[in-house]
């Protein structure tokens, strides 16, 4: 991807941790989005706590470095490092299928993107755009989410492969849970990008996994040798 045309999205931030630690964040971000999905479209309902932090992230384009797009990474993406703990660990009995699907497509849908010079700038324009609904009310606010829900399926849901959500029938057909799993798509596209920014590759989920595994559990806290 074109730096310009990345910057759209994202400017590159300065290097603060360890590129292990970048990636395994920024990949974090893809399960955690991934995650919510399956749990709004399973339960019409997911925490502010756990969506806020990526949203936010989707119209930080200026960030000072790497730290400051998603902030204490231990608490805002809890639920993804502990997903992708999970899932580069093995440990079968916590992986949701569901999720692990939601996240290799948003991966898979990311590298469409990328070639879609076209796409990448409109999305850039979008939320900018979008960026004026997040000040005047909330990121959590349901303008807020309309319009990010409104630039997903005016372009990335005109791609040759798009996401197929499953769920209960009577919350994916409410226009809000709708919105607000669109606008979750959108953030988990913004944190594919950065995770292919700070080097991440598909094929990294298969090689480094213990590398990865790692740093999921340096960022938890839960790693007993440091």
């Amino acid at each position: 991807m074109p730096a310009a045309l990345a910057a759209a999205l994202l400017n590159r931030p300065e290097i603060m941790i360890n590129p292990n630690q970048q990636q395994v964040i920024a990949l974090a971000a893809v399960v955690q989005a991934a995650s919510l999905v399956e749990q709004l479209a399973r339960t019409g309902d997911i925490s502010g706590d756990a969506s806020d932090p990526l949203l936010q992230a989707v119209f930080n384009q200026s960030p000072e470095n790497f730290h400051d797009i998603y902030g204490n990474a231990r608490v805002n993406l809890s639920v993804g490092l502990n997903h992708l703990n999970s899932i580069v660990g093995r440990t079968g009995r916590d992986i949701n299928p569901d999720v692990t699907r939601y996240t290799l497509s948003l991966l898979l849908l990311e590298r469409k993107l990328s070639k879609r010079v076209d796409m990448l700038k409109t999305l850039g324009n979008g939320i900018h755009s979008a960026s004026r609904q997040a000040e005047h009310f909330s990121i959590g606010h349901e303008n807020t989410i309309a319009a990010l829900a409104d630039l997903y399926k005016s372009t990335l849901s005109n791609l040759s492969f798009r996401i197929h959500v499953t769920g209960n029938p009577t919350y994916l057909q409410n226009s809000h849970t709708a919105n607000k799993v669109r606008a979750l798509l959108l953030a988990g596209i913004r944190a594919a990008i950065l995770w292919r920014q700070v080097g991440g590759k598909r094929w990294h989920l298969l090689i480094a996994r213990n590398r990865y595994q790692k740093a999921c559990q340096q960022l938890l806290g839960t790693d007993t040798n440091k």
